[in-house]
């Protein structure tokens, strides 16, 4: 009697990437991002609400919005990243992807030793982002230093584990995925999924710059 198929009926999307010169354009989203932190209340989100700490400082949520080159240069480089996804994805040829209108929040942290950020996802977004200016110098020894750590919406399967799927891999196991971000790098994945900062153990800064995004299809082109 042959194997039974085993298909993989359901799966969470990301999409990974890299600037193509990012030292260039890190150098100058670097002098900005700490120039946000400067300003102080000035320039930060007046109303957070993710858990963190004091040594992670948490800019305005318009950051697109700003006429800064190096912002508007990184805005463009992530919608088109992010408009490649959503057509590949959903068939879209690219008439349709070009009526496609982004509505988005996008803000900067900047994070220093022991700075960290609680579980939390994105209500009222699609897609959301994170793309990172300077990984910051993790400490010998710390492999979950500033991770991006994802959690598998399949988590609750986990309730009741027994030997025939203990050992499952991905993508059918239940496994948290973590992500140790590289200067230059964007992740892209569905705004829905719960995830969280571990606190980061080292020297300098970690400076990253996240979205959330959602979207009308208008009836023609811009």
């Amino acid at each position: 009697m042959p194997a039974p198929e085993i298909l993989p009926l359901f799966a969470v999307p990301f999409a990974f990437s890299h600037h193509p010169d990012p030292a260039r354009l890190n150098a100058a989203l670097r002098v900005f991002a700490l120039a946000q932190e400067g300003r102080g209340v000035a320039g930060a989100n007046p109303r957070p609400l993710t858990q963190r700490n004091a040594p992670v400082y948490e800019s305005h949520f318009d950051l697109f919005r700003d006429p800064d080159p190096a912002i508007q240069e990184l805005k463009r480089h992530c919608w088109d990243q992010l408009l490649a996804v959503i057509g590949q994805l959903n068939g879209y040829d690219l008439a349709t992807v070009q009526r496609l209108q982004i509505y988005n929040d996008a803000w900067v942290h900047v994070t220093r030793r022991g700075g960290y950020f609680g579980l939390h996802n994105h209500p009222n977004a699609s897609w959301s982002g994170v793309y990172c200016v300077d990984p910051g110098q993790h400490d010998a020894g710390k492999p979950e230093s500033g991770a991006l750590t994802l959690v598998n919406p399949m988590l609750p399967s986990a309730m009741y584990l027994d030997a025939a799927i203990a050992r499952i891999p991905p993508p059918f196991g239940v496994q948290i995925r973590s992500v140790k971000l590289q200067a230059g790098q964007l992740v892209i994945f569905p705004s829905y999924l719960l995830h969280d900062v571990k606190p980061f153990e080292g020297e300098g800064e970690r400076i990253t710059i996240a979205f959330n995004c959602w979207f009308t299809l208008s009836e023609s082109a811009p």
